[in-house]
Parts: C-alpha cells; structure tokens; sequence
C-alpha cells in the first residue's frame, strides 16, 4: 500500500470511528428517538468542551514524546484559582466583565505555570514525563485543596457561567459559547502543527530527539514550551469546567487526565510519540461523549461504560503498535 493511501486512512479513521458509534445507537431499536435529536447533538458538543480542550493540549504533549498525568488535577486547580479571583476582585458583589476576564485569566496563568514546571524539571533535570507529572497531579491537587480550604468554592452571579448552557443566550450563537471557544483553538492548534516552524519540531522531537537535536533544534526548549502550552489549554478547560459547575472544586475533574488522554489516543495520536492531530483528538473526545450520552439513554450502568471505553483505549493502542510494526 503507498504512503497516500495509507496517510488517508489513518485520517479517517477516527471520523469512520465516530460515524459507526453513532450509527450503532440511532439503528438501535431500544435507544430512545431523542439520541437523534439536535438538542441532543448540542448536549453531546457540549459535553465535549472540557475533554475536548484539554486534549488539544495534550495533543502536543503525546506528539513530542511525553506524557502528562497532572492536567485532571490542573483542571480542578484552574476551577478554585478562577472562584477565588471572583470573591477577591468583586468584593463580594456583582461581577462586571472585566473581573470575570481577570479570574478566567488566573486560572490559565496557574495552569501555565504547572505546565512550565513539567517541562522544566522533564528536561532540564532529565526526569521521565510520567514520574514528574504524577508528582505534579498530587501537588496540583493539594494546592486546588489549599486555596479552597479543602471545600467548594461559592462565587457571586457572572456571565462566565453562562458559557457552558447547552440553549445559549443570544440564541443566535446556537452552541454553547465553550464550543466556539473549542473551535478557535482547534483551528489555531491546527495552523500552528501544519504550517510553523514550531509545530514541524514538536513532531522532530516527537518522531527522534536525537536527530532533532543534531538538525539544530532546542529540545529543552521546546519541551518546556510543550508543556507550558499544554498547561494553558487544560487551564482553559478549567475555567469551562468552572463555567459547568458554577463553583470552584478541589475534588472536580478526578480522573478526567484519563478521558484526555484517551481521547488523543482513540483520535490517532501515538504514545510512541510523532503523531497525532488537533481534528482527530477532538474526534476522539467526540467518540466517548456519544459513547456515554448512547449508554445512559440505554440505561447501561457506568461500570458496563468504563469497561467499553478500556477496551477501546487498548484497541487503539493495539492497532498503533500493528502499524508501526509493520512500517518498521
């Protein structure tokens, strides 16, 4: 098979992914005809937001090589830094635009920060990724439980609790103000992987650090870059999550390092490092949020859900390691 062919299918893949489990619960006579409904289409876009966004940076993270197990914890983190920054700035009243602008703002900037000290101590200190992020997900967490007083975070009325509503208001938006939100930085990631010089290194680094190094690229540079990105998504996601929940949370997002990661993984990307993609992440987001949305209207118990989901996390692992051995 030549290379187009090939490039193609892998794709594909995940959009024919996505296109079978939709089918596989609209032809299904014992799934209820509000599965095929819009409004239901915009709660399934809707729940994908957060998973969605996260993984986007993650999506950088995996091309490069890494791994990052701290961005569950992140996110929980951006939630009580975000209600926080609401009581400090509106003074216990009304929260204008501006205030709201300024707390979404620290949410990003904490996670940022946390991504910049993964990238610092994995390169600088030549740390494997999965060691420095597991230590990274319990301080992130312990820092969410200690600026929240280890309890959920109340915060006045503001509009950044409006961004998650599956019927928005202008209604004119149509989705939820999270899903454009999703659909820029899908499209900025997008150009920046296939059109900049930076993205051209994320996959060299990704694909060999060796000869990445040797053609003149900064790897230590880049990583710390990598994860600092990847860090400012999850903190994005973060304030989305807080948008969804409408309180800060310490406790909020456990696990969901998890669904991201998986998500890049069912999308094409390879833990091998090297590939992957903005769309397909997205697209593997898309596929676990019709997966639970189909399972719940069919009254399957969620324990019967996490295992289906496991089992086509190992699927895609398993068909990525087929086609690089069979490449190699």
């Amino acid at each position: 098979m030549n290379k187009t062919p090939k490039r193609l299918l892998s794709a594909l893949g995940p959009v024919l992914g996505l296109v079978f489990v939709v089918l596989l619960f609209a032809l299904n006579p014992k799934c209820p005809e509000a599965f095929t409904s819009f409004y239901n289409a915009k709660t399934i876009i809707t729940q994908t937001v957060i998973v969605g966004i996260g993984a986007l940076g993650m999506t950088l993270v995996i091309i490069s090589g890494g791994i990052d197990l701290s961005v569950g914890s992140q996110i929980a983190l951006s939630t009580v830094v975000v209600a926080t920054a609401l009581n400090h700035f509106s003074g216990g009243g009304e929260c204008g635009v501006a205030v709201a602008l300024i707390a979404a703002i620290a949410g990003i900037a904490a996670c940022g920060l946390c991504g910049w000290l993964n990238g610092y101590v994995t390169s600088r200190m030549r740390i494997v990724p999965f060691i420095v992020t597991l230590g990274t997900m319990q301080i992130a967490r312990g820092m969410a439980k200690w600026i929240g007083k280890e309890q959920t975070v109340i915060t006045p009325a503001n509009w950044l609790q409006n961004i998650m509503l599956v019927d928005p208001q202008p209604k004119w938006l149509i989705f939820a103000p999270g899903v454009w939100v999703t659909l820029v930085l899908l499209v900025g990631l997008a150009v920046v992987l296939k059109f900049t010089v930076f993205g051209r290194h994320v996959f060299a680094v990704g694909s060999n650090e060796q000869t990445a190094r040797l053609c003149g690229v900064n790897v230590h540079s880049k990583r710390v870059w990598i994860y600092t990105l990847c860090g400012m998504f999850t903190g994005i996601a973060g304030v989305m999550q807080y948008a969804n929940l409408g309180v800060g949370d310490p406790t909020a997002a456990g696990g969901m390092e998890l669904d991201i990661i998986a998500a890049v993984v069912i999308g094409g990307g390879s833990l091998n490092g090297g590939e992957g993609s903005a769309a397909g992440s997205i697209i593997g987001a898309l596929i676990m949020a019709v997966l639970r949305n189909g399972c719940n209207m069919l009254g399957v118990p969620k324990y019967v859900q996490e295992i289906i989901i496991g089992v086509i996390i190992v699927c895609a692992v398993l068909i990525d390691r087929l086609r690089h051995r069979r490449t190699a």
